[in-house]
């Protein structure tokens, strides 16, 4: 049973995901002159989503709105697999942002409001909240492994449409600059990042979750 208190964290955090979206879709689609690989919207808007950090932020939102509206089926395994996601994609996203891509570009204005909310803002209120507020005892080694779809399904998409399109949303991820050997070498440490934090997730899951009936 979530606390009231998680519930407004929850309720929250989906709210300030949708502001950084919106005003991330705003930018893209009012950039003067169609900055960016696509010129013409819609292009530039829709391409906003094919984004690891958009992605995230939309796992995050969804199952945050869902434990904030107390919402059935959270004890299912799909559920549990999208909350686990939310909570580790959200983290890859604040780590890999600030470690390698933050001061790559030059924001400012709006651009650089929507990139603390989604990189900053959301990060911390997705790790914050799961942390205060879990739902706890909610991870195993089965949700690990279903929640690796995601970001391989996102890996597989980006490299397929990248070759069609010549677009990669990230510089570590940019065949055409880097080649495959480099690119698969760069998102295989992202992946063992997403696993390192993954096994630390279900271990504190479990941790939490023991002192929590303990009490």
């Amino acid at each position: 049973m979530t606390s009231a208190a998680g519930r407004v964290w929850f309720g929250v955090t989906a709210v300030v995901v949708a502001l950084g979206i919106v005003v991330q879709l705003f930018v893209s689609g009012t950039s003067a002159g169609g900055e960016g690989f696509y010129k013409e919207n819609p292009e530039r808007v829709l391409n906003v989503f094919a984004y690891f950090t958009i992605q995230s932020n939309l796992l995050l939102g969804g199952t945050c709105l869902l434990l904030a509206l107390a919402a059935g089926a959270r004890e299912s395994t799909w559920f549990k697999t999208l909350r686990l996601n939310g909570v580790l994609c959200i983290a890859v996203t604040g780590i890999v942002y600030h470690l390698v891509l933050a001061g790559t570009d030059e924001l400012s204005g709006w651009a650089s409001v929507a990139n603390l909310i989604v990189h900053t803002a959301t990060p911390l209120l997705g790790v914050l909240g799961w942390l205060l507020f879990g739902p706890r005892r909610r991870t195993s080694g089965q949700i690990v492994a279903w929640s690796l779809a995601f970001p391989l399904l996102w890996l597989a998409f980006t490299l397929i449409r990248g070759e069609g399109t010549g677009f990669y949303p990230y510089p570590f991820v940019d065949v055409g600059e880097l080649g495959y050997g480099r690119a698969l070498l760069n998102c295989l440490l992202v992946a063992l990042l997403f696993l390192a934090l993954a096994a630390g997730a279900t271990l504190l899951d479990r941790r939490i979750g023991r002192q929590t009936v303990e009490r």
